[in-house]
C-alpha cells in the first residue's frame, strides 16, 4: 500500500494534469470562437465541461482518502515497503490553501476587486508557503504562472460552493455573504 504522502502527491500530480488539459480546451475554444468556428468552440466548451465535473470526481476523491486515513491506525515505519522512485514531493501548493487568502483579500479589498489585486495579495500573503515550483510556468501556457493558475481553479470551486458571487462582471472576484461567514467561523477556530 503506498504511504499517506505519497497518494496526496499522486492526486496532486493528477489534478495538475488535469489542468493542464483545461486550459489547452480554454485555448482552443477561444481561438475557435475567435475564427467563427462556432461548433469547434462549443465542442471545447463541452470537453471543458466534462473535464470540470471530472476535475471534481477526483478531488472529491481525494478528499475521501484523507477521510479514511484519519480512521486506520498509522503503520509503524518497519511495516512500510521501499520504494525504488518517489514521487517528487511538495510540487505545488495544494488549491485548498489559497481559500482562506483569498477571501481575506476580498474583505480587505472591499468585498470585490480586480482578479490582479487579489493575486498580488495572495501572493504576499503566502509568500513563506509557495514554492519554487508554484512560481515556474506552466508547461501548456508559458506566461501563466502555475500558482496563480491554481489560485484560479480555486476561486471556481469558492464560487461553486457559493463562498464567492457567481454573477460578477468578468475579470472581478467579490466575496458572497456565505463568503464573509466561513471566514468569520474559520478566523474564530
Amino acid at each position: 500500500m503506498m504511504q499517506s504522502n505519497e497518494v496526496n502527491t499522486a492526486f496532486e500530480i493528477l489534478l495538475e494534469e488535469i489542468e493542464l488539459v483545461a486550459n489547452q480546451l480554454n485555448d482552443d475554444g477561444a481561438q475557435a470562437f475567435k475564427e467563427g468556428n462556432y461548433d469547434t468552440a462549443r465542442h471545447a466548451i463541452e470537453e471543458a465541461t466534462r473535464l470540470a465535473e471530472f476535475r471534481e470526481k477526483v478531488k472529491a476523491l481525494q478528499k475521501e482518502w484523507a477521510s479514511l486515513l484519519t480512521k486506520r491506525p498509522q503503520r509503524s515505519k518497519k511495516a512500510g515497503r521501499i520504494v525504488k522512485s518517489r514521487l517528487p514531493r511538495g510540487l505545488r501548493t495544494p488549491e485548498d490553501a489559497f481559500r482562506r487568502p483569498i477571501l481575506q483579500a476580498l474583505v480587505e479589498l472591499g468585498g470585490k476587486a480586480a482578479i490582479g489585486e487579489v493575486l498580488e495579495f495572495v501572493e504576499k500573503k503566502m509568500s513563506a508557503k509557495l514554492t519554487k515550483y508554484d512560481r515556474e510556468p506552466l508547461p501548456s501556457d508559458p506566461k501563466s504562472i502555475r500558482w496563480r493558475n491554481t489560485a484560479q481553479w480555486c476561486r471556481n470551486t469558492l464560487v461553486r460552493e457559493g463562498l464567492l458571487k457567481n454573477d460578477s462582471p468578468y475579470g472581478v472576484w467579490e466575496i458572497s455573504e456565505a463568503g464573509k461567514k466561513w471566514l468569520q467561523h474559520k478566523s474564530a477556530q
